[in-house]
């Protein structure tokens, strides 16, 4: 057998064994008994109701996953690549143009696979627990808006890498992480007005206590933005949350909506200074140049494997080509891309303790963070007992009752309250 056929089904079944296995070791590890940093706050039946929560997604993550996995398996085994390749040649002339309908073909019946997923997900699962605020409307257009998006930058993105492999040499792999670098960096400032807005609205925080408490807070850290925004999410789910986006002079932080109804001031200005920590104890610009410098070796990797004849045997094809190599080699990556995952949740946990103990010394109002953590907890039913090799393998945010201890810590230590109140 073709070596590299081992090595990609190889791959896909050994992440497969992986989530299957965390997630299994997760839902063992559900407690039927409230942790005490909870009990007096989340009341038993909403407690159970966040276990069954987890089962229900749990369950049908893994059914996804499975038939994902068999669909992709047959798909490679069956030679559907090929097919897709003959009719992508037959209806487009040249290289980029056949790229183009080769990767628009694979990636709609990608989208369209998954609907029926993305639809039980939302109007099932997540009506059944009183999350979903989406209507048939807005899911249709979400995907409709999320095609168009995709067909125009992803388009622009994989034509330009074609177009530098096809005309650049053994220097394309240098051309192609030098554009793509430059355009993530553009994407920071023009993003938050251009293309979030197609999806929800953003309206500047109107005047009252919170946006005072929120300047006043800014003012002292010296934190220039364009301002701070409410999203209308709630026109999707009542599940809540608040972030960072953009840069330099187009850098705003957005509450969402339903965050804003269910918090105090002070919960708020403290979640407000946990984002702001990521920001000034450059996490974001860690990550960008994380992120640039795992391109340069993608990119470095891929020229290696570009036209490779074993790698296009695997996949049954008769054609080989630039831009079904871009695909191919992202299967043979996927291990590589597995480890690369891992590595970057962990710092991500690492930030965001970090981010936390930047909140409680510059905001000083532990008590506050931590009400707003269980807020968040129970309002989206998170889960407060995850396994450790679940959150090793998943979770980007450490689990909330480490950070609560964690904050409590630093409290106790600074002197600045953040005593247990269950």
């Amino acid at each position: 057998m073709n070596i590299y056929l081992i090595i990609i089904i190889g791959a896909l079944l050994i992440n497969y064994a992986l989530s299957a296995t965390a997630a299994w070791l997760n839902l063992g590890n559900i407690s039927e008994e409230l942790p005490d940093e909870f009990k007096g706050f989340y009341d038993q039946e909403r407690y159970r109701k966040s276990q069954t929560y987890l089962k229900e997604t749990t369950i049908f993550g893994l059914v996804h996953d499975t038939f994902h996995l068999v669909i992709i398996l047959a798909f490679i085994l069956a030679g559907g690549f090929n097919y897709v390749d003959h009719l992508a040649r037959s209806t487009a002339q040249g290289p980029i143009a056949t790229g183009l309908v080769f990767a628009g073909i694979i990636l709609l019946m990608s989208q369209v696979i998954d609907i029926p997923f993305s639809a039980w997900s939302t109007f099932v699962i997540e009506e059944k627990f009183g999350f979903n605020r989406t209507t048939l409307k807005t899911f249709i257009t979400d995907i409709l808006k999320g095609i168009v998006l995709t067909a125009i930058i992803g388009g622009m993105v994989f034509a330009s890498i074609i177009w530098f492999f096809l005309s650049a040499g053994p220097a394309a792999w240098l051309y192609c992480w030098a554009a793509l670098s430059a355009f993530q960096i553009m994407l920071m400032f023009v993003a938050p007005v251009l293309i979030m807005p197609i999806f929800n609205k953003f309206e500047p925080l109107e005047d009252g206590k919170l946006k005072r408490s929120i300047m006043d807070y800014a003012r002292k850290e010296n934190f220039k933005m364009q301002g701070v925004f409410k999203m209308d999410g709630s026109k999707r789910s009542t599940k809540s949350n608040a972030f960072f986006t953009g840069f330099g002079r187009f850098k705003r932080i957005v509450l969402f909506d339903v965050l804003i109804a269910r918090h105090t001031v002070q919960e708020l200005t403290a979640i407000i200074a946990h984002e702001m920590g990521h920001y000034k104890l450059k996490h974001i610009i860690k990550g960008i140049i994380r992120s640039i410098l795992m391109a340069g070796f993608t990119f470095w990797l891929l020229s290696l494997f570009i036209g490779n004849q074993g790698l296009f045997e695997a996949f049954r094809m008769e054609h080989v080509s630039i831009y079904a190599s871009l695909f191919f080699f992202g299967f043979l990556y996927a291990p590589i891309g597995m480890l690369t995952g891992i590595i970057d949740k962990a710092i991500s946990r690492k930030h965001e303790f970090e981010a936390d103990a930047y909140a409680v010394k510059s905001y000083g109002h532990p008590d506050a963070m931590i009400m707003a953590l269980k807020k968040l907890s129970v309002d989206n039913l998170s889960n407060l007992t995850p396994h450790p090799f679940m959150v090793f393998l998943e979770y980007s945010h450490p689990p909330i009752l480490q950070r609560i201890k964690a904050i409590r810590t630093l409290a106790k230590k600074l002197g600045t309250g953040g005593q247990n109140d269950s």
